[in-house]
């Protein structure tokens, strides 16, 4: 069995072991690094950042609180470049020995559909490869080509000072203030990296929240913070222009209560991302695509039945973990193993201070779906790990089925949120109750007993709160 995956990124590179451990002959083919958007310019860098102004702020608010004296501290922008490079490195480098250590042919190049049986290989310096080893014959393909950066139509959008999350990452300087188009995940995680090192931040956000697709509740205390730290944030209000100025560049905004102007050495846009497309040749393969990506069915099959597509080029959920999974599913189809994905159970993250986590419906979403809803909130200012750790900001909320107790969605913020999620995503798979949750034991003193508190809350009994 001879299976081709384009991509080297969370989604082709998994589907590719899963392969190889499952027998398939395997070549991977990558264009430019291997471990994809995710590695080099999306997952990992992003906490790499995130994780050093989480101590900056510890330092800032806490460090007296927590018995801590230090006369003088910065944070050093270079030297967490430095390291940022260095943990991808090591990263891509654990990704190529997994490739080699399961007999797994890679390929650097471009890969071009030639028919729907064949692929052939160009070099990174866009001359064709001329040898019999460039032009791949396949039984199966696997296209994982990821997604890139929206680029808006935004007059002056072609700046050089206005960027991508991709040039975000790798600054040579702090900027003096940084303009964000866009307040979802990734806006507000530029915007506490940048906050934390002494930029002024603003977020412009068209919808009337910032990270619109999770629960109010959790998103409330980010939102809250971040206000605090000095980060100025605008929803319900447009980008109608970007211009150059004396100030560096100056967006001028509309909303309901007029035309308003910011001014920033640098414009951040993080409005979303589109599926990478554009080098396959999808057409002479046959393959299907709708609204810019490329249509699979639950399987992840495409309209040409031995070719599959995973992760963001499909359009679906443009997560890391759920590229990993689709991966799986499409080698294991394809290897004949019974296998699904329950997508109810994705875990969405976001990976501020404080850690937003969220699975499952929202609340709002649970009503909108006809529940009887039965909701339980704890404060993560009861908890005593929380308090240890002086990070009480936060809540726990279970979003329930009245009738039966079944967990709808699990909501957090908080302190190792985004570790815990996983104790929902489970219960949602499971199709767990609340009282199920209740009578299983969480250790002390965690921050997971929040959770356990929270489920007692659905009826009113949580233990730790007064009544």
């Amino acid at each position: 069995m001879k299976i081709v995956i384009i991509g080297g990124g969370p989604g082709g590179y998994v589907a590719a072991i899963r392969a190889a451990q499952l027998g398939a002959a395997v070549t991977l083919i990558e264009n430019k690094y291997l471990g994809g958007t995710c590695l080099n310019v999306g997952c990992i860098p992003t906490k790499v950042l995130l994780h050093t102004t989480e101590l900056l702020d510890v330092l800032k608010h806490d460090a007296k609180e927590l018995g801590i004296t230090i006369s003088d501290y910065h944070g050093d922008w270079p030297k967490l470049q430095k390291r940022k490079t260095k943990i991808i490195k090591k990263l891509v480098g654990g990704v190529n020995g997994l490739l080699k250590n399961n007999g797994i042919t890679k390929i650097m190049g471009t890969a071009v559909f030639v028919n729907a049986h064949q692929i052939k290989v160009i070099s990174d310096n866009q001359d064709e490869i001329n040898n019999a080893a460039t032009v791949i014959d396949f039984d199966f393909a696997i296209i994982a080509t990821g997604s890139k950066p929206v680029i808006p139509p935004i007059p002056g959008s072609n700046h050089p000072d206005v960027i991508t999350s991709d040039t975000a990452l790798s600054l040579d300087a702090v900027p003096e203030s940084l303009g964000i188009i866009g307040g979802g995940v990734i806006g507000c995680e530029f915007a506490s990296i940048y906050n934390a090192f002494g930029c002024k931040v603003t977020i412009i956000e068209m919808l009337p929240e910032i990270v619109a697709n999770m629960d109010r509740d959790i998103v409330k205390p980010l939102k809250e913070k971040l206000l605090k730290d000095g980060v100025d944030i605008f929803t319900s209000t447009r980008v109608e222009s970007i211009q150059e100025s004396a100030g560096g560049l100056t967006v001028t905004t509309s909303s309901q209560t007029g035309e308003k102007t910011i001014t920033a050495k640098k414009v951040l846009l993080s409005v979303g991302r589109k599926p990478e497309l554009s080098t396959l040749n999808l057409d002479l393969a046959g393959i299907k695509t709708a609204r810019g990506a490329i249509v699979v069915n639950q399987k992840m099959q495409t309209n040409v039945p031995h070719i599959y597509a995973i992760g963001d080029c499909n359009g679906g959920v443009m997560l890391a973990h759920v590229a990993s999974a689709e991966g799986i599913l499409a080698v294991e189809t394809i290897m004949g193993k019974r296998s699904q994905i329950d997508f109810k159970t994705i875990p969405y993250c976001v990976y501020t201070k404080p850690e937003l986590a969220s699975v499952g419906l929202t609340e709002a979403q649970a009503r909108e779906a006809g529940y009887d809803v039965k909701v339980g909130i704890f404060p993560m200012a009861v908890n005593g790990k929380a308090m240890i750790m002086g990070e009480t900001t936060g809540v726990v909320k279970y979003v329930t089925d009245a009738a039966t107790g079944e967990i709808l969605g699990l909501h957090m913020a908080g302190p190792r949120a985004t570790d815990l999620i996983v104790e929902g995503a489970l219960a949602i798979r499971l199709e767990a109750t609340v009282a199920e949750l209740m009578a299983t034991i969480h250790a002390h003193p965690t921050v997971g007993e929040a959770l356990m508190e929270a489920a007692h809350a659905v009826d009113g009994h949580a233990i730790h709160l007064m009544r």
